[in-house]
C-alpha cells in the first residue's frame, strides 16, 4: 500500500492541482475498483463477443433501462447511452476530490476536444444542430449552445489560442480540411496533459508518465502511417504533422522519435521494419505485406490497454491509479462503440473482435 501523500495547501487551504488529500484517494480508488468491477473490461470483454444483435447489447450494458426501438434508432440511442455512461463513472470517481488532480480533469476533458472537432466537421457541412455531446458539467468549458457560432463557443477557454479567426474562416471554406486542426488540437491536448503530470508528486508519476510517454508515441507513429497512406504524404510532409513533446524536463528524448524512424521505412518492405521499436504492433506478414495503419492503431489501443488493466491496482490510493481507470472507461467505450457499429451492421460481436484482433 502506498505511504499517505504530504499535501501542501494553497491559501485557500485547498491542496494544490497535482496533490491529493490521502483520504480523497483512498475514497476515489474504492470507487473506482466497485465501477471496473461492473464494467466490460477484462474477463468481461468476452461475454461481448457472444452478441448477435443491438438488443442484446442494450440489455447486457443497460439492464434496468432497455427499450425496444427500431434497429436504426436503437443504434444511435445504444451510442449516445455509451457516452453518457462513460462520462458518468468517470465524473463519479472525480468528485471524490475536492479539488481533482489536473492530470485527471485533462482526461475527462478529451471529450471536449473530440466534441470540438465534431462539431466543426457538422458546422462544415452546413448543420444546423449539435452533435450529441459529452455532458462533463463543471469540468467543461466550450459553450457548445452557441453552436454554430464557433467565436462564440470558445470565447474565454483555452481553444482560443488553438482556433485562430484564419483557422474559423478555413471551417466555412468550401475545401475545408480538419487535419491541420486535428494536429493543433492533440499537440495542445498532450502538451497540457504533460505539463499537468509534472505537477504530481514525484513518487506518484512514473506510470502515469510511462503509459502517456508510450501514448504520444504511438499517437505519432498512427499519424505518420495514415498520412504516408491514407493522404499520400512524402516523409518530409508526414514530419511537420508529428507531436515533438518531451515526457519530462529532465529528458532530451523527442517522443516522436519513433514516428521518425518509421518515415524511413518503404511501407511495403517488412525487412525495413524489423529492428523498429513497435514492430510487434504491425500487422502479421504476408506475401503482398503493407503497413495497414487500422491494424497498427488497434493494436497501439490494446497496448495502451494492457498497461492500464496491469497498473491499475500497481499503486492504489494514487492518482496513477485512476489514471488509469479513466483510461479502461475510454478504452470500455471505444469497443462498446466498436460493437455497437458492427451489430448495426448486422455483424455478430465475435466479427466485430476478429476485425479489431481483440482477444475472445
Amino acid at each position: 500500500m502506498a505511504a499517505a501523500l504530504r499535501v501542501p495547501k494553497t491559501e485557500g487551504g485547498r491542496p494544490k492541482g497535482g496533490y491529493a488529500d490521502s483520504g480523497e484517494q483512498a475514497y476515489a480508488y474504492a470507487k473506482a475498483c466497485g465501477i471496473i468491477g461492473k464494467s466490460l473490461v477484462g474477463k468481461r470483454i468476452p461475454a461481448l463477443a457472444k452478441l448477435t444483435a443491438l438488443s442484446e447489447l442494450d440489455r447486457l450494458i443497460f439492464p434496468d433501462a432497455f427499450r425496444e426501438l427500431p434497429a436504426r434508432e436503437m443504434l444511435l440511442e445504444l451510442e449516445r447511452k455509451i457516452l453518457r455512461r462513460t462520462v458518468a463513472h468517470i465524473r463519479a470517481v472525480l468528485v471524490s476530490y475536492a479539488n481533482p488532480p489536473e492530470l485527471l480533469v485533462r482526461q475527462l476533458r478529451s471529450c471536449e476536444y473530440a466534441d470540438l472537432k465534431t462539431c466543426l466537421h457538422h458546422i462544415a457541412a452546413g448543420k444546423k444542430t449539435p452533435p450529441p455531446l459529452s455532458d462533463i458539467g463543471a469540468f467543461g468549458t466550450v459553450r457548445f449552445e452557441a453552436y454554430p457560432d464557433i467565436a462564440a463557443m470558445i470565447a474565454g477557454t483555452e481553444f482560443e489560442s488553438i482556433l485562430t479567426e484564419e483557422d474559423i474562416a478555413t471551417v466555412k471554406s468550401p475545401d475545408f480540411d480538419l487535419t491541420p486542426l486535428e494536429v493543433k488540437f492533440d499537440l495542445h491536448y498532450y502538451a497540457a496533459l504533460v505539463k499537468s503530470l509534472r505537477r504530481l508528486p514525484a513518487s506518484d508519476r512514473p506510470i502515469a508518465e510511462r503509459i502517456i510517454a508510450d501514448e504520444i508515441s504511438l499517437r505519432n507513429c498512427a499519424w505518420a502511417l495514415r498520412l504516408r497512406t491514407y493522404f499520400r504524404k512524402t516523409p518530409e510532409q508526414a514530419e511537420t504533422y508529428l507531436m515533438d513533446l518531451t515526457i519530462n524536463k529532465n529528458s532530451k528524448v523527442s517522443l516522436a522519435a519513433e514516428a521518425r524512424d518509421s518515415l524511413r521505412f518503404a511501407l511495403d518492405s517488412p525487412s525495413d521494419w524489423k529492428k523498429w521499436r513497435w514492430k510487434a504492433l504491425l500487422n502479421p506478414k504476408t506475401e503482398d505485406w503493407t503497413a495497414d495503419p487500422r491494424y497498427f492503431q488497434n493494436a497501439a489501443s490494446r497496448h495502451i490497454y494492457g498497461q492500464c488493466m496491469r497498473f491499475f491496482r500497481h499503486n492504489p490510493f494514487s492518482v496513477s491509479s485512476i489514471f488509469c481507470y479513466i483510461k479502461l472507461k475510454q478504452f470500455e467505450e471505444d469497443l462498446l462503440t466498436s460493437v455497437t457499429e458492427g451489430l448495426g451492421l448486422g455483424m455478430a460481436g465475435k466479427d466485430v473482435f476478429d476485425l479489431l484482433e481483440v482477444s475472445q
